[in-house]
C-alpha cells in the first residue's frame, strides 16, 4: 500500500499509511498574532480529519489551541510531556484523547506505531513563563517509516536517535527573515537529509506565513528556501528522491522494504 503525503502549509501534513491517517502540528489560521498567511488557501475541512494529531512542541504556531478545538471528537492527541501544565487551556480540550509523551513512548494507532524521538529546539511555551516541555519530533511507522521533524537544529545523535527512515518531512525556512538557533535552514535540512538518508524526503515549515508589515524585509527568505533545498538536497543527499509539495498538494510513495 503507498504512503500518502500532504502538505497543507507551514508544519501542518497529513501522512496517511495503513489506513490510519496522521495530522502533524494542526495549524488552520489566517492569522495567528503578528503572522498572517501570505501562500496557499486555508486548509479545507477535510484537513481536520485525522486519527491522530501529532503536536512538537509548544510555540503557537505548532500548538495552536482554536485549530486543536477544530478535531472531531474521539481524535487522539500525542503532545510533548508537560504540556498540559504548561498550557493549561489544553485541559478543556476534552472531545480529544489526549496522550503526553516524551522521547522513546510508543503510542500504537491501528497499524501505525508511532514514536517521540528528540528535537534541538526550544519547547517553552513563549512568552508565557518559565515552564520547559521536550521539543519532539516523531517516527511513523507502518508500511512506511516517515520522520516528522518538528523544529530542530542538527545534532550529532540525529541519525541515531530517529533511526532508519524512509520519508523524511523536514523543515527547512521558517515565518521571519531570520531563523535563531534550534531551527534548519535549508543548507542545514539538506545536511540532515545526508545523515538520515531516507528514500524520500517533503521540505515543510517555509512559505505560508510571514509577520505583518514585513513583506519587503529579506523576501528571499520567505520564497526561495524549497527550492535552495531541493539544490542543496542533490548535491549533499543525490539518492534521496526530493518532492518540493504546493500548499495542499499530495506524493504518493511506493515503499518496498
Amino acid at each position: 500500500m503507498p504512503v500518502e503525503i500532504t502538505w497543507w502549509g507551514h508544519a501542518t501534513c497529513t501522512v496517511e499509511d495503513s489506513g490510519v491517517r496522521v495530522l502533524t502540528d494542526p495549524l488552520f489560521a489566517r492569522r495567528l498574532a503578528h503572522l498572517r498567511r501570505r501562500r496557499g488557501a486555508l486548509p479545507p475541512p477535510d484537513a481536520r480529519r485525522a486519527d491522530v494529531a501529532l503536536v512538537s512542541h509548544l510555540h503557537a504556531d505548532h500548538l495552536h489551541l482554536p485549530s486543536l478545538g477544530r478535531l472531531a471528537p474521539g481524535t487522539r492527541l500525542l503532545v510533548p510531556r508537560g504540556a498540559t501544565r504548561t498550557v493549561p487551556a489544553l485541559g478543556r480540550l476534552t472531545h480529544l484523547r489526549m496522550r503526553e509523551v516524551e522521547p522513546g513512548d510508543e503510542t500504537v494507532i491501528g497499524g501505525l506505531v508511532v514514536r517521540a524521538v528528540p528535537a534541538r529546539h526550544d519547547g517553552r511555551r513563549l512568552p508565557l513563563g518559565p515552564h520547559r516541555s521536550p521539543a519532539l519530533g516523531y517516527v511513523v511507522e507502518g508500511e512506511a517509516r516517515t520522520y516528522f521533524a518538528g523544529d530542530t537544529g542538527l545534532f550529532d545523535s540525529m541519525a541515531e536517535e530517529v533511526g532508519p527512515v524512509d520519508v523524511a518531512l523536514l523543515p527547512v525556512g521558517g515565518w521571519g527573515p531570520y531563523l535563531g538557533e534550534g531551527h534548519l535552514d535549508a543548507g542545514r535540512a539538506a545536511e540532515a537529509l545526508a545523515r538520515l538518508a531516507p528514500r524520500s524526503a517533503v521540505p515543510v515549515h517555509y512559505g505560508t506565513y510571514w509577520p505583518i508589515g514585513m513583506d519587503a524585509v529579506r523576501p528571499h527568505e520567505f520564497h526561495a528556501p524549497g527550492e535552495e533545498f531541493v539544490r542543496f538536497a542533490a548535491e549533499r543527499a543525490p539518492g534521496v528522491a526530493v518532492h518540493r509539495l504546493g500548499h495542499g498538494e499530495s506524493v504518493r510513495l511506493e515503499v518496498a522494504r
